[in-house]
């Protein structure tokens, strides 16, 4: 897990089908400190809601993608778990 902030949306004309219904965040990680950016930013699939600016959480854990996506061939590594108040 790691927080980032969504920098902005991301548009794909295709999707993979277990995609389909979810927003495309691009979103900057960052370090412990919460204000340094931690490399390039990502590519994460949003499910809870969240919009540019918003300080997220994020996951790279696979099986809670798959399970998020109720698919066990998702192409998804990044996924939002939790938008921080």
């Amino acid at each position: 897990m790691q927080l980032g902030i969504v920098v902005g949306t991301a548009t794909a004309t295709r999707k993979h089908p277990s995609m389909q219904g979810t927003k495309l965040l691009v979103v900057q990680a960052l370090l412990t400190d919460g204000r340094t950016p931690d490399g390039e930013p990502i590519l994460a699939v949003d499910t809870l809601g969240a919009g540019p600016g918003a300080t997220v959480m994020i996951s790279s854990d696979g099986k809670y993608a798959r399970e998020l996506l109720a698919s066990d061939t998702t192409p998804v590594r990044w996924s939002v778990i939790g938008i921080q108040n």
